[in-house]
């Protein structure tokens, strides 16, 4: 099953975190963050892909490492709309994040300072994207949206920044 479909199931199951309110906030904060740096809706797209290709290498780390809980708990944590440098810190390394700014600003063209500045926003929206597999009546029960983001098989299929797009016109 696609990730796309993946958060349709849990848009649709009421008992999943997922709903309209959840990814208009986070729809909301893309647009502002556009806003706030200049950058265009395809910019930030490609940026959100980048940061979600990142974030899926590290948390696959994470999970085989700590396991499954260690992961949930890291999204749970820290997945928002808010800025937050900590979570940035703890799933990268400063060379990942230095290849990741490098790869944003060659695929967009914007400035690696402004990548930067992006940063402690963009990887908490992915994180909340994820979020929306968790389960409302247990917490602890495994949440297939992440499920799914991890387990992609790597060829590329798996696009976050495609997945919340959709998501958000599936909403109109």
């Amino acid at each position: 099953m696609s990730l796309f479909n993946t958060i349709l199931g849990a848009i649709d199951n009421p008992e999943r975190q997922a709903n309209s309110n959840q990814l208009g906030s986070i729809i909301n904060t893309i647009q502002s963050l556009s806003q706030n740096t200049g950058a265009n809706q395809d910019s930030l797209q490609t940026a959100v892909s980048v940061v979600g290709k990142y974030a899926r290498s590290s948390l696959q780390q994470k999970r085989n490492e700590g396991g499954e809980e260690e992961v949930n708990d890291l999204v749970n944590q820290y997945g928002g709309t808010q800025a937050n440098n900590q979570i940035v810190n703890l799933l990268f390394s400063t060379p990942q994040i230095q290849q990741m700014v490098s790869e944003i600003e060659s695929r967009t063209g914007l400035s690696a300072g402004t990548v930067q500045s992006m940063l402690p926003v963009l990887v908490p929206l992915v994180l909340n994207f994820l979020q929306t597999g968790k389960n409302t009546k247990n917490p602890l029960s495994s949440n297939p949206v992440l499920s799914s983001f991890l387990d992609a098989d790597g060829d590329g299929d798996v696009d976050l920044a495609d997945a919340m797009q959709m998501a958000s016109k599936y909403l109109k």
